[in-house]
């Protein structure tokens, strides 16, 4: 590993770090009152400060948000033998649900108060094997297009080194949020 790859490692897992620092005080699931009020930024912002829980499923497959911006999400994984398929390497799988929630994540910064989305066609590129040797990698997503009924995005994941694993591209259905659920 080069110089410049070690010291990008080493600011992603300072960036992990501090963002696992703020999400301790965040338990449960984020209910729908506590966002209601909220455009999709300013609720992707506060689950970054802590002020709103992670989805439990990235404790499970060992991924997180670590930033946004209108349009964007990133979010990191660390790959582990645990999600490996029978071959030996990372199964399509983890890479499909670290691409989705990128993508989503960026279409959800772009909602404004009282709307939401749904995914109605996702679509992944796998181009390299991944396996535990990659200490981790990033998911990340821009919108190309969001509009009153549709949003598009499109998500690259990379490793420190700047070498692509996986893309992957969505289409979202926009609608207003419900009023209960």
């Amino acid at each position: 590993m080069n110089d410049t790859h070690t010291q990008v490692l080493q600011q992603w897992q300072e960036e992990e770090a501090a963002v696992r620092a703020k999400l301790q005080q965040a338990v449960g699931v984020a209910r729908l009152d506590q966002v209601r009020d909220l455009s999709g930024l300013e609720a992707m912002q506060a689950m970054l400060d802590g002020e709103l829980p992670p989805p439990p499923i990235a404790e499970t497959l060992d991924f997180m948000l670590i930033s946004v911006a209108p349009g964007e999400a990133v979010f990191q994984g660390r790959p582990l033998r645990r999600h490996y398929n029978p071959l030996g390497t990372v199964h399509g799988g983890w890479f499909a649900t670290l691409l989705d929630s990128a993508l989503g994540c960026a279409v959800h910064t772009t909602m404004p108060v009282g709307r939401s989305y749904t995914t109605l066609e996702f679509k992944v590129n796998l181009v390299r094997a991944l396996t535990e040797r990659v200490p981790l990698v990033r998911a990340i997503g821009k919108v190309v297009h969001s509009g009153r009924q549709v949003a598009t995005a499109e998500a690259s994941l990379v490793g420190h080194d700047g070498r692509l694993y996986a893309h992957a591209s969505t289409t979202c259905l926009v609608f207003e949020m419900p009023e209960q659920t």
